[in-house]
C-alpha cells in the first residue's frame, strides 16, 4: 500500500519546491499530494489520511495552527505525523506548534536535504 505524504502550503513555488525535493520517494511506492490552503489540507487530511504532512503555518482560510489542532485534538489522528514549516521561528510560534499538536517544527528556508532525510525517517523508507 503506498505512503502518502501531504504537502500544504499557499505560495505554489514552495509547493512546487517540496514536491520536486521529495519527488524521488515516489519510487518506493511514496504518493505525493498537495493543498494550497488549510480548509483543502483538512479535507485531503480526512478522505487520504497521509502518514506525513508537511504544513505551512501562514494560510488563507485556515491557519497550520489550526488544523494541526483540529487533526490532532479534534479528529485524534495522532498516528499522522505533522510537520509546521513556517517563516517564524520565535520560540513563541514554535511553543504554539507544540500546543496543538505538531510533531516536528522546521523554519524557513529549510534545507531539501532535511527534508528528504525527516520523510526517510518517518516513512520508515530507504535512504536514496
Amino acid at each position: 500500500m503506498a505512503k502518502k505524504i501531504l504537502i500544504v502550503d499557499d505560495e505554489p513555488h514552495i509547493r512546487l519546491l517540496i514536491e520536486q525535493t521529495l519527488e524521488d520517494l515516489e519510487d518506493q511506492d511514496v504518493e505525493l499530494i498537495t493543498a494550497s490552503n488549510g480548509q483543502e489540507a483538512l479535507e485531503l487530511i480526512q478522505s487520504e489520511l497521509p502518514q506525513l504532512v508537511f504544513l505551512d503555518v501562514m494560510m488563507p482560510q485556515m491557519n497550520g495552527f489550526e488544523v494541526c489542532s483540529v487533526v490532532k485534538h479534534d479528529l485524534r489522528l495522532s498516528d499522522i505525523y505533522i510537520i509546521m514549516l513556517t517563516a517564524k521561528g520565535q520560540e513563541f510560534d514554535k511553543q504554539k506548534g507544540q500546543d496543538v499538536g505538531a510533531d516536528l517544527y522546521m523554519t524557513k528556508p529549510f534545507d531539501p536535504d532535511e527534508l528528504v532525510e525527516k520523510a526517510i525517517a518517518i516513512l520508515d523508507l530507504e535512504h536514496i
